[in-house]
């Protein structure tokens, strides 16, 4: 098994359109900046954290174990 890390998938579903400049860069650190945009990212609390704040603008898709 090379690949044991987990992931996580995330697609933006709203609009950074008038939402606070930190929320807006906070989708930017998920690698998120245009509608229906997907990242795929390492499972890690930071990331967690990030989708935390912007759970009104994204969706988690898949977790891979």
């Amino acid at each position: 098994m090379a690949n044991t890390e987990k992931t996580v998938t995330v697609v933006q579903t709203g609009s950074p359109l008038r939402r606070p400049k930190d929320q807006r860069a906070t989708l930017v650190g998920l690698g998120l900046n245009k509608m229906q945009r997907r990242s795929t990212l390492k499972d890690t609390p930071e990331v967690r954290g990030m989708i935390n704040k912007v759970q009104h603008l994204v969706r988690v898709v898949e977790e891979n174990a």
